[in-house]
């Protein structure tokens, strides 16, 4: 997936987020849970932008790990509103996958560039 692809998507899963907080109930313990994802979900699209924007490859790895982060976080927040029954699992559930599948290739791609850092350190020090 390239850099643009992968911007578009995460910024596709902020819509999206802002539209099952918008579809949560009216209640005090819904609205402390779309405060909550509203911010992780929105965070993850305006991460992922600010690690295109990194000076170095540590830089990209560490803010890559913040998005990796928030898209967890939000999983963990749709987690509990299928738990709690606030909407059914069926409507959250395709947001969630997608929260996960994000986090998955945040992880995968922080190993990778770890790996190659690593490797490149190495070389320059031989």
């Amino acid at each position: 997936m390239t850099e643009t692809e992968l911007k578009a998507r995460t910024k596709l899963f902020a819509r999206r987020v802002l539209h099952l907080v918008e579809a949560l109930p009216r209640s005090r313990s819904a609205a402390v849970v779309a405060n909550q994802l509203g911010r992780s979900g929105t965070s993850v699209g305006a991460n992922y932008r600010s690690a295109c924007r990194a000076r170095s490859t540590a830089d990209f790895i560490s803010k890559l790990g913040i998005v990796e982060e928030e898209a967890d976080e939000s999983a963990f927040w749709m987690e509990l509103i299928i738990e709690e029954e606030m909407l059914p699992g069926k409507k959250v559930q395709p947001l969630w996958d997608e929260a996960n599948a994000i986090t998955a290739m945040m992880v995968s791609s922080r190993k990778t560039l770890g790996r190659r850092n690593q490797k490149a350190k190495i070389q320059s020090q031989k």
